[in-house]
């Protein structure tokens, strides 16, 4: 059985619904800290049971007969990610699963300046060590962010951020597919994947331009200080951790650690990767 934790969550729910499109029902289970939010799956015979890696107890029978897990990455940082990282992959080991998957991101390193990198760096190398056959997927940086990143652009003519760098911008779309054949796929990658990306790094100001294209538009690229950008988070309610560490999301692609592309997905997906062009059209688009 394969099982997916995560699975009603924005990347998790896609990689379940695209993995039902390959696999019988019956051969796919979930772990999700809500067996309710799952009832759709439950109806399609998908096996829901209960699993939250910060109780690592509940996970001995989410995980129960497992061949495959599929771990997607906990929404946390720090200490406290990595030991739910650790407690997942414990389980999946000790469930006997031939292969455990997890969520990795292409800029997974230890020295990254982006605080989630570190974790996720920190979790390939605990998986490494269980001597359970391991695929760490190295995906681009989701697209989805971008949208949160324009402001108030569209109102005032002025894309304003911190100085930042070229990114592959990747849907959870595409990714959540190219989850699914893998997984019903068995064993293409050991260890880490290439970077599951889309062709194409773009930095804010080609995202400026390109919104101004389909809005018909001026979108002026404004680069803030760090200090003045983080200052206004806080002053909109953003907890002053958190601002920091979207700051640091800028300082790394100015480092270029978002800027790596590669031809990998799309192979998998045997067709063009999303383009972040369409993100944006659906941002430009009046509803």
């Amino acid at each position: 059985m394969i099982i997916i934790t995560g699975a009603t969550g924005q990347l998790g729910s896609r990689i379940v619904r695209q993995l039902l499109e390959r696999v019988p029902p019956d051969r796919v289970g979930v772990s999700v800290r809500d067996p309710g939010r799952a009832a759709d799956l439950a109806a399609r015979g998908v096996r829901v049971r209960r699993g939250d890696f910060a109780e690592p107890g509940s996970l001995a029978d989410a995980f129960e007969g497992a061949t495959q897990v599929l771990i997607v990455s906990a929404n946390e940082t720090g200490g406290a990610a990595v030991a739910q990282h650790g407690a997942a992959i414990d389980a999946a080991h000790a469930a006997g699963a031939q292969r455990i998957l997890y969520t990795s991101h292409q800029a997974a390193g230890a020295d990254s300046l982006f605080a989630p990198m570190p974790d996720h760096a920190a979790t390939e190398r605990y998986l490494a060590g269980t001597g359970t056959p391991f695929t760490a997927l190295r995906n681009g940086f989701y697209a989805g962010t971008v949208p949160l990143l324009l402001g108030r652009a569209l109102e005032t003519g002025e894309l304003v951020a911190p100085a930042d760098g070229p990114v592959s911008w990747t849907t959870h779309a595409d990714l959540a597919e190219a989850a699914a054949i893998l997984l019903a796929d068995e064993g293409r990658f050991d260890g880490a994947t290439p970077p599951l990306t889309a062709p194409d790094a773009l930095d804010l100001e080609a995202i400026a331009a390109i919104l101004g294209e389909l809005t018909g538009r001026t979108i002026r690229r404004v680069v803030a200080a760090d200090e003045e950008w983080t200052a206004g988070l806080i002053a909109r309610g953003v907890p002053t951790p958190q601002a920091n560490m979207l700051l640091g999301m800028f300082h790394a692609s100015r480092r270029g650690e978002f800027a790596t592309t590669g031809p990998t997905l799309e192979n998998l997906l045997g067709r063009s990767a999303t383009p972040i062009r369409s993100i944006l059209e659906e941002v430009a688009t009046p509803r």
